[in-house]
């Protein structure tokens, strides 16, 4: 008995002392798990802090390429950049300011490189009529294609009766009925639109240019600085309205005339038109500057021109007593055909069959010509008023405009 009660305090002996390290591992690894909590909890948070630190770097980053591109808005930098009135909301690169009258194939990609010499530099614009086809045709001929664009504004309504000719396909054509040159010219040569142009010749279609080579006129110009010029006229076969358009044998150009007799006398000493620093307006050949400011001078309205040419000096860019010319070496003949307002109209018997047919409405199918010509001539002379008194009040109304003649 005594041995058992030994055994028995043994064995509790030993289960308190299991109990006791069991319970001393389970608190200490209760311990040691929070502390490895609270650890695995810092390094979370910390990790976490980290990544916002990131974000809000780079969020940073972004505001600060913001504000740098609004100050650069501000900046002095970007109000150089002169963008055109409306594209302020686009980027400087996709701009695209100017334009060209040159074709662009519809599937093959042709690049045009600046310095390519069969590039055209130069515009020749005509208002035409099919009747004038065979005079037209010989203008255009003396304007090689490597060196000039073509530009026909139709006049008559007439387009397809131009294909018989080579160059026609290469031509620019623009149709409105009974409109003058300066009306097409107006709405269709905007400067930024010829901008890549050097010269623009804008002429009649009723000229004679056996004795003319564009080519050689062009280097004469150039050579001798000429804004606004041209030809000289052929004194034995075109009526000659001012002095300073007659072309002058033995002589290259000359800038100015000479009148010692009659009313308006002209010498060394004249400084305005037209002794000096004018042109007629039926072959004006306007240097891309010069073409610039004589745009914004045609008036919409005023579709003759007549009065313009006493003011293109003004648009000379410098002196027009140096800047404006006509070249005597390459000369053309005016034949002065009256061509606008001679309108076709188509008569008819449709009408009250108890009047009596004239003779030319006997046949309803039968056209007739109706000259307005010379009302034609009678708005041009009122028109040349209009501008005078225009140019006048607006001299009389800017302040700021100085006149340097």
């Amino acid at each position: 008995m005594k041995q058992d009660s030994v055994n028995r305090s043994c064995l509790c002996s030993i289960l308190i002392a299991t109990a006791l390290i069991c319970g001393a591992c389970f608190i200490g690894n209760a311990y040691i798990d929070e502390q490895f909590k609270e650890k695995l909890l810092r390094w979370e948070i910390t990790d976490k802090m980290l990544n916002v630190t990131d974000k809000m770097h780079n969020v940073t980053n972004e505001i600060q390429k913001i504000d740098d591109k609004m100050q650069n808005a501000t900046s002095r930098t970007c109000e150089n950049l002169n963008k055109p009135l409306g594209s302020e909301a686009l980027p400087q690169g996709i701009i695209v300011k100017t334009s060209n009258l040159e074709t662009q194939h519809l599937w093959n990609y042709r690049p045009i490189k600046k310095g390519d010499p069969n590039r055209a530099m130069s515009l020749l614009a005509m208002a035409v009529g099919i009747k004038q086809k065979e005079l037209v045709n010989k203008v255009i001929q003396k304007f090689p294609p490597r060196d000039f664009v073509v530009m026909l504004f139709h006049y008559d309504g007439v387009v397809d009766e131009w294909k018989q000719y080579p160059w026609n396909e290469h031509a620019i054509h623009v149709s409105v009925m009974n409109q003058t040159k300066w009306w097409f010219a107006k709405r269709f040569l905007h400067p930024d639109i010829v901008v890549e142009y050097e010269y623009i010749f804008l002429w009649d279609e009723d000229l004679g240019v056996a004795h003319f080579n564009s080519q050689r006129y062009l280097s004469i110009v150039k050579e001798e600085g000429l804004e606004i010029s041209q030809p000289a006229l052929d004194t034995t076969k075109t009526k000659v309205h001012y002095p300073i358009t007659a072309r002058r044998k033995k002589s290259k150009f000359h800038r100015r005339m000479y009148k010692n007799h009659g009313s308006g006398r002209c010498d060394d000493h004249s400084t305005d038109p037209p002794c000096t620093g004018w042109v007629e307006i039926m072959a004006p050949v306007f240097s891309r500057s010069a073409w610039r400011c004589s745009w914004y001078m045609i008036q919409n309205d005023l579709i003759h021109a007549w009065g313009l040419d006493k003011q293109l000096g003004y648009c000379a860019q410098g002196d027009r007593k140096k800047n404006v010319g006509v070249v005597d070496a390459e000369y053309i003949v005016h034949y002065g055909l009256t061509t606008l307002g001679v309108v076709e109209t188509a008569s008819s018997s449709s009408g009250n069959e108890t009047k009596p047919k004239s003779r030319v409405s006997q046949d309803s199918s039968e056209s007739r010509e109706v000259d307005n010509r010379p009302k034609v001539r009678m708005k041009s002379q009122v028109e040349m008023k209009r501008f005078n008194e225009r140019w006048k009040k607006a001299v009389e109304d800017d302040r700021c405009w100085v006149d340097p003649y």
